[in-house]
């Protein structure tokens, strides 16, 4: 027990990211609690009576009241209610952010892709959660979002009519699908996420976590602090810092007015309804679609305008994202556990495949406000959705082409800070009269910093037969495999090697040594050489 409660974990801002979900979830569960204490999931039609004046005499449904009995009339519930939508964002928004930060320093490499899974469907879960939460008040909003979701469901081929029949209970709207929400979203999601989360947290201590290189870090031991007292302090501390930040966001800022919406009515539908944020990429997508895609095959007719945009592209997205480790892996054939991150610079084609997936994302998430964007910005509304159809395409595609040359210029100044080191701003003049600005090396931190990273290896295909002329039978995916390898590594700027680094050392020696006593005044001023003398004897180790 002792030796558990002081496993040592590593200490970085990013590495906190995470700690945002979690602790946002248990914010979401504790305001949760007191919402079922006064929420009537019912659809049972009443006519309003409460205390908001604007609504009284108005028929809706019981869930609708109660949400508003919980508004204006339960002390503080106003407060809850808020809490727990704000609380929704961030741990969504968290869990993304957090996702992009694993991607981004190859966190999700051996042992850990099985984490990197439950960390998608995490996400998953925690935004079909935020779906059926917001759904659940049954106002004009979240109303217009439940018979978008049926027709979604209908436009599934040949099971899409049963589908929307067993979630009702009959024909849209039915007097189940609030309740059933209910269940969903009370019930059935959290369980999920609660074991899920167990299990990311279970693995998270087993694998160890991941440390940024540092002088005394590596692949075999974790330089931080002990779980007791030092991380349980700063994590319970953190939490009460998320806590808090909630609170004030729930008490001062507007979120989800259904007073203003209205009972949900499908004749009062108006422009500008859209979802909440995590839901907006696929309304996106569904916008910018061209209309008319439609075929009838069997007798069955296919909406290919709403099936691909809604059905298809989302669980493509997150199949994507979670076979990224397995397909690195397998171009790489680096069989190794990995417990130190790479600099994103240090993995250029990694770093923009996943810059290129964030800018189709963002472009689709913008699609989803095309009529508020024509509206504020006073643009044509056709001009915007035509711009996005082409924009979901080249955008990314450019965005992968800067971002892997930014990295790999990075690259590049890295060594040249490593081999010629820092510039200090002096100028000196040389006896010919050529000024120069002087150059210091880093120090011996930076330098191992920089350094502690493995060179890239392309892989190459062996011969397609053995030794007996008989063609191998994995030849093909073989040469696909290094076509991949080519792609992936064959533009990295490799760190220098030993011999580059002591042949640079002594030579920044030697021209201290010979502008030592040479400098001249530049500007007026004489610049000190003993800046100079002072810091050329530390030694640039490679990794």
């Amino acid at each position: 027990m002792k030796k558990n409660l002081r496993k040592v974990f590593p200490d970085h801002w990013s590495f906190m990211l995470g700690e945002i979900a979690l602790w946002s979830f248990v914010v979401l569960l504790l305001t949760g609690v007191f919402l079922t204490l006064w929420f009537n999931p019912s659809m049972g039609h009443i006519t309003y009576e409460g205390s908001y004046d604007q609504l009284r005499g108005v028929g809706m449904s019981e869930s609708m009241a109660s949400t508003l009995h919980i508004s204006f009339d339960v002390r503080g519930g106003l407060l809850m209610r808020q809490m727990h939508h704000w609380a929704a964002s961030i741990f969504i928004a968290s869990m993304m952010v957090h996702l992009l930060r694993v991607a981004f320093t190859g966190a999700y490499r051996k042992p850990r892709e099985l984490n990197w899974v439950i960390g998608c469907l995490l996400l998953l879960l925690g935004t079909l959660e935020g779906f059926t939460g917001y759904s659940l008040p049954d106002d004009l909003l979240s109303g217009t979002g439940v018979r978008a979701a049926d027709g979604f469901l209908k436009a599934t081929p040949v099971v899409g009519t049963y589908m929307s029949f067993l979630l009702f209970g009959g024909e849209f709207p039915g007097e189940s699908i609030i309740p059933r929400l209910y269940i969903i979203h009370v019930l059935l999601i959290p369980g999920i996420l609660l074991a899920l989360i167990a299990a990311h947290m279970l693995l998270l201590v087993y694998h160890k976590h991941t440390q940024w290189p540092g002088p005394g870090r590596t692949e075999q031991n974790v330089v931080g602090f002990p779980m007791l007292p030092v991380y349980a302090a700063k994590a319970g501390g953190f939490f009460f810092m998320v806590f808090g930040v909630t609170a004030i966001m729930g008490g001062l800022m507007s979120i989800n007015p259904v007073w203003k919406f209205g009972p949900y009515d499908p004749t009062k539908v108006t422009a500008g309804s859209q979802p909440d944020w995590y839901m907006g990429w696929p309304d996106g997508l569904l916008r910018i679609i061209p209309t008319g895609w439609e075929s009838v095959i069997f007798g069955y007719t296919i909406s290919w305008n709403v099936l691909i945009p809604i059905l298809l592209l989302p669980p493509l997205m997150l199949v994507i994202l979670m076979l990224l480790p397995f397909i690195e892996g397998w171009i790489t054939g680096d069989k190794r556990d990995h417990h130190l991150l790479q600099r994103p610079r240090n993995a250029p084609t990694r770093t923009a495949v996943m810059v290129s997936l964030m800018t189709f994302y963002g472009l689709a998430w913008a699609a989803g406000g095309n009529d508020i964007i024509a509206i504020k910005l006073d643009l044509s509304i056709n001009q915007i959705t035509y711009f996005m159809r082409v924009a979901v395409f080249v955008g990314p595609a450019i965005a992968f082409w800067i971002t892997r040359r930014w990295c790999i210029s990075l690259q590049r100044h890295d060594n040249e800070k490593l081999l010629h080191g820092y510039e200090t701003g002096i100028i000196t003049r040389s006896p010919e009269g050529a000024y120069a600005e002087r150059h210091l090396p880093i120090s011996e931190t930076a330098a191992y910093t920089l350094t502690a990273r493995d060179r890239d290896e392309v892989y190459t295909v062996g011969s397609d037969t053995d030794a007996s002329g008989v063609a191998s039978p994995n030849s093909r995916s073989e040469k696909l495999r290094a076509r991949l390898s080519s792609w992936m590594y064959s533009h990295n700027v490799q760190k220098p090697t030993r011999e580059e680094l002591e042949a640079a050392h002594h030579h920044a020696e030697h021209e201290a040594e010979l502008q030592s006593g040479l400098d001249h005044p530049v500007d007026g001023h004489q610049f000190d050489d003993h800046r100079l003398r002072d810091t050329t004897d530390v030694p640039l180790r490679d990794h």
